[in-house]
């Protein structure tokens, strides 16, 4: 693959980095025990039982959405890691090149259209 494509999608994971930790940040912190985990922030209301219930449906909606998003991190980072050793782009399934439209409209894709 061409540096300059690399390059580009180096730039374009780097900021989808920092969005997805932005999103994550404004409803999760960052685990203390697990490296590259996020914990969901108890949202704090003070009332009564209604109230409680509002919580506990809050606190599952933001676990379920820290999820999908920690999920999409990770795909992220290992990304920019593949880059850093040279193997961007190589299906993790196959072994064979990803193609480069696929990678331009999914920068974190770690599988051929084939091998989906």
């Amino acid at each position: 693959m061409d540096k300059k494509f690399i390059e580009a999608v180096s730039e374009k994971l780097n900021q989808a980095k920092a969005d997805l930790e932005k999103q994550l940040g404004s409803f999760a912190q960052k685990s203390l025990k697990k490296e590259g985990d996020w914990d969901a922030k108890m949202p704090l209301y003070n009332g009564g039982i209604e109230e409680e219930a509002d919580e506990v449906e809050e606190f599952a909606v933001r676990l379920s959405l820290g999820n999908t998003l920690e999920e999409e991190l990770r795909k992220v980072n290992l990304a920019l890691a593949k880059i850093k050793k040279g193997v961007y782009g190589i299906c993790d399934k196959c072994g064979k090149p990803i193609a480069v439209g696929r990678l331009e409209a999914y920068p974190q894709a770690d599988f051929c259209s084939k091998c989906q």
